[in-house]
């Protein structure tokens, strides 16, 4: 039995294996910090386009949690939260070469496992057009694999991240921005499928693209550049979840300081009204694209506007990680013991 146990301890998992528990535990940290989610997006809706000294809403974004949480109960915490579910698939995991932890990189909520899936292999290719080691990390190559393979994730996902944008916004006691009151994700589907078909699930897709290649490019090259110093230095173990956890932090703090403003204007672009033109076809009242609205933003409301929701995006950041590390290891083990002791 404890060379059962021994083999067990060691084995990797298999892709499948390894997805399953991932998803579960990515279920898990998702429930936890989507509230977090729900503050950034009204926090970065709140005072859209208007001058210093406009009426507040909320203060901040702990003020924003718990108004919520008085005005909406438990309900108003996890709008999006059905949505956010069903992008669960589109979490990534690798197993590292001993199978013993699972890595994950920071807000891979937000990649579709086509996305995120690509990185390796497009880094792996640009490696070998500039006829360098598969394996080597090589920080441009690293940032523009991470860049495209983000884009092809935020294609792809668009009408989740657009539905999940507009439920988080909606609030019937403290409303900012434009509301659009769905019921779940599926009516939410199809009522912008009647009233626009495809352009209106797409809206937005430039600024997706726009902000998870930003938040790519910084994200997965700063998370194995840390892990790799960490390690090359004998701070920290390989196969330790210290490092993926350290790791993941700083990434994380990179990604919210150079993806923020893109990600303000991902959510006011998505959320915003829109009126039908003579043609038939819709546009948006406030913005053309995710450029004119940071310039809009700009004028009106200063630097400070492309950084509204900052604090509740990093909220939601840091429990997202470390609850999907650490569930994500207890799982794996347990399911070791239940299927191979």
């Amino acid at each position: 039995m404890a060379s059962t146990q021994s083999q067990a301890d060691i084995r990797s998992l298999t892709t499948t294996e390894g997805f399953v528990c991932g998803g579960i535990a990515a279920c898990i940290a998702v429930t936890v910090s989507n509230p977090a989610e729900v503050a950034k997006t009204r926090m970065q809706l709140q005072g859209e386009l208007a001058k210093e000294g406009a009426q507040k809403v909320y203060k901040n974004a702990i003020d924003c949690l718990a108004k919520t949480w008085r005005n909406e109960g438990i309900r108003g915490l996890q709008r999006g939260l059905n949505t956010a579910v069903l992008r669960i698939p589109g979490m990534t995991i690798s197993s590292d070469e001993a199978g013993q932890r699972a890595e994950f990189s920071l807000d891979t909520a937000k990649r579709l496992t086509f996305g995120l899936g690509f990185y390796e292999p497009i880094r792996g290719t640009i490696n070998n057009v500039i006829g360098r080691p598969v394996a080597d990390q090589i920080p441009m190559t690293s940032i523009m694999a991470g860049a495209t393979s983000g884009a092809i994730g935020a294609a792809l996902g668009n009408p989740l991240f657009l539905i999940k944008a507009r439920m988080q916004a909606y609030s019937p006691a403290l409303p900012v921005g434009t509301q659009h009151h769905y019921k779940n994700s599926f009516h939410a589907l199809s009522t912008i499928w009647k009233a626009e078909k495809i352009r209106g699930l797409y809206r937005g897709v430039d600024g997706a693209i726009f902000r998870t290649a930003i938040g790519s490019s910084a994200q997965l090259p700063t998370y194995y550049w840390t892990k790799n110093q960490l390690v090359t230095h004998g701070i920290l173990p390989a196969n330790s979840v210290w490092t993926y956890l350290a790791s993941s932090s700083v990434s994380g703090v990179c990604v919210c300081l150079v993806m923020q403003p893109a990600d303000t204007a991902l959510t006011r672009v998505y959320n915003q009204p829109t009126v039908k033109l003579p043609n038939g076809r819709f546009q948006g009242t406030l913005y053309k694209n995710p450029i004119d609205c940071l310039w809009k933003t700009f004028k009106a409301e200063g630097l400070f506007g492309w950084y509204k929701g900052s604090t509740a995006h990093f909220l939601r950041i840091a429990p997202h990680t470390i609850i999907t590390l650490t569930a994500n290891d207890l799982i794996q083990n347990a399911y070791r013991k239940l299927a191979w002791s």
